[in-house]
């Protein structure tokens, strides 16, 4: 049975849940950090402030997804975009402002009783962020993730980086990536002699 490319946000679509979470920090925070680093939603739920932020409030450019949040028990380091770092150090500085605590094992993301997030209440969130960015379709959490990695894959053609960025043991998973989207279908068959 092939393999169905998974399913991604355009572009534009990027863009416009971007714009509409920019009002709320903390959801703004937690749907850069899927599309910056492809990491899954219990992995972001379950990071703490130490994950990634340094004692003075730095934000790390390295951050350690541990073992006991990981997908299959496999601690894994990911890297943060530049502009993941610059919204980082405003979201700390937003923690901070808003007395939230920010020791090494508070969760980084935390509910209006400063308890750690949980994953039904991002995905509720989600979906409430979808509908006011104007999509036409609802998109699963998981599809943030998808849309990282084929952006790191469509940005440098190397199925090896995309692989280790996705964090998956075998290339053969990472593949699925590799398809062409219908935009760059339409752009490359816009030019063909008939």
């Amino acid at each position: 049975m092939p393999h169905l490319s998974p399913t991604t946000l355009t572009t534009d679509e990027q863009r416009l849940i971007l714009r509409a979470t920019a009002g709320n920090l903390r959801d703004h925070m937690i749907v850069s950090l899927a599309l910056g680093t492809g990491l899954r939603l219990a992995e972001i739920v379950g990071l703490n402030v130490g994950d990634v932020f340094t004692p003075d409030g730095t934000p790390r450019v390295r951050v350690r997804v541990c073992k006991e949040i990981a997908k299959g028990g496999r601690a894994a380091d990911v890297f943060l975009p530049d502009r993941l770092v610059a919204k980082l150090k405003r979201f700390w500085r937003w923690k901070r402002e808003g007395g939230e605590d920010l020791t090494s094992e508070a969760p980084l993301f935390a509910n209006q009783s400063r308890r750690r997030l949980s994953n039904r209440r991002v995905q509720h969130a989600w979906t409430g962020w979808q509908r006011r960015a104007g999509f036409n379709r609802s998109y699963g959490f998981h599809a943030l993730r998808h849309t990282a990695v084929t952006n790191v894959y469509r940005a440098s053609r190397d199925l090896f980086l995309a692989q280790r960025f996705a964090r998956h043991v075998s290339p053969l998973t990472t593949t699925v990536y590799t398809h062409p989207s219908d935009q760059e279908i339409v752009a490359r068959i816009r030019t063909l002699a008939c």
